[in-house]
């Protein structure tokens, strides 16, 4: 497994905040890989996917794409990255809501296309994320977003 995370994941990862895909058909594409790859395993080869995924503590692909997400997100709110925050989002100002403190207006957005884009789909999952994320250090950040269940987020199961 060690082979796959250094050599094939990045590069099934690579720029995926800005190319994610959105379509089943090319999340199975690329989940595809890795399904294969786990399947060589040894002793690995009669377990269904999500097992070998359990055994294995590893995500799946689609939600690593989607934690890849969510701490660029983090990133962008909290200015690590020279991003703008008014170019990607627009931070609510009514504060009476539910959950973190760090919510994001979602636009209605007409077109299709948009939908797909970083800035778009990251909104509900980002304004979903329960109390129990730490957003005082991105490394805590990361470490909490681990715990939460984002199943219902995901196209492919």
């Amino acid at each position: 497994m060690r082979a796959f995370v250094v050599y094939v994941r990045p590069i099934l990862e690579y720029n995926s905040v800005i190319w994610s895909p959105s379509l089943v058909r090319d999340i199975q594409q690329l989940e595809k890989v890795q399904r294969r790859f786990t399947k060589r395993l040894v002793g690995m080869k009669t377990l269904s996917y999500s097992e070998r995924l359990r055994r294995l503590s590893s995500p799946s692909l689609e939600l690593r794409r989607l934690y890849l997400d969510l701490v660029f997100c983090y990133k962008v709110v909290f200015g690590i990255v020279s991003i703008a925050l008014d170019d990607c989002f627009e931070v609510r100002s009514d504060l009476r809501t539910r959950g973190h403190s760090y919510k994001l207006y979602k636009s209605r957005c007409t077109a299709s296309i948009r939908s797909n884009f970083f800035a778009e789909r990251v909104i509900n999952i980002w304004n979903s994320l329960p109390l129990t994320v730490d957003f005082t250090t991105l490394r805590s950040f990361r470490r909490t977003v681990q715990n939460v269940d984002f199943s219902s987020f995901l196209k492919c199961s």
